[in-house]
């Protein structure tokens, strides 16, 4: 079972080492941490919790999809036909969002401190642990060569963890010749944690009409992970995303394809969003 090693007994710890120990995480969670927000729901999550999640499905071999949602998602949804399976078989769904977070707060829905969960939130704590259980970690995904770049770097430093890296340069249509090859190599490769990078929302999508045929394993959908293992991305500094303004590093790291997403999508959520404020006001009536 996944536990984060504190390597010292916390109160002999010196002080600048007893702040850096993380904090103790629950074994279980609470029903009332799913909750509604923008009419879809939410997982409100510590990375940690994520990660003992996919240590219990890889240690029981079962199957699991752990989806997320941010303003995009939230976006997508209403407008992609077939997205909303995705959602509908997710165990988990992560909230990758810091302003979504804190709605949540501000709408009453919890008290307690959370966090974002990302892949670049929780990337190191899943590689230390995936070396150490040496998992088999396979990701679908990126341009030509970009995953194999980066499969052979995290190898490098992590050589207890299997690691393979496939093209998300396919058709990907149920039937296809590329798609069938694709699901063969992953049959062969046997993951315990399969990445899936193709951009919401064809990896959303490829994943649902493809789940018959993935092997009983950790699904996981994570947009450019690799890219950024690959060195083909540049990872916006993590205070940016503890404090919310990480889109504003890759609205400025590549202003054309993003300008959309981050300046005109939040603006059709603002409908939901008053939902929200009217049933949190309602709630708080006597």
């Amino acid at each position: 079972m996944y536990q984060e090693p504190l390597g010292v007994d916390a109160a002999s710890a010196p002080p600048d080492r007893r702040r850096r120990e993380r904090r103790p995480f629950r074994q279980t969670r609470r029903p009332e941490e799913r909750v509604r927000i923008l009419g879809e729901t939410v997982d409100l999550m510590r990375p940690e919790e994520v990660l003992l999640h996919v240590d219990r499905c890889v240690e029981a071999g079962t199957r699991s999809i752990i989806a997320n949602h941010n303003l995009h998602s939230l976006y997508l949804l209403p407008r992609t036909p077939g997205m909303r399976r995705l959602y509908d078989l997710a165990d988990v769904v992560e909230l990758d969002s810091t302003p979504l977070i804190h709605f949540t707060r501000l709408l009453g829905l919890h008290s307690r401190p959370f966090h974002r969960c990302t892949y670049l939130d929780w990337r190191d704590q899943f590689w230390s642990l995936a070396n150490r259980q040496g998992w088999r970690v396979l990701y679908v995904g990126g341009a030509e060569g970009v995953a194999t770049t980066a499969a052979e770097r995290l190898s490098a430093r992590y050589p207890g963890a299997a690691i393979k890296g496939l093209s998300g340069y396919f058709d990907a249509r149920p039937g296809s010749p590329d798609n069938a090859a694709v699901l063969a190599e992953i049959t062969a490769f046997k993951p315990n944690v399969l990445f899936v990078g193709m951009g919401m929302p064809r990896q959303e999508l490829w994943i649902a009409e493809n789940i018959g045929a993935l092997p009983p394993a950790v699904i996981l959908p994570v947009g450019a992970a690799f890219d950024y293992e690959a060195g083909v991305q540049k990872a916006a500094p993590r205070w940016m995303g503890r404090l919310g303004v990480e889109w504003l590093f890759r609205l400025v790291s590549d202003p054309k394809r993003l300008f959309a997403r981050y300046c005109v999508e939040p603006w059709f959520l603002i409908g939901p969003a008053l939902g929200d404020v009217r049933a949190a006001m309602q709630r708080k009536k006597p």
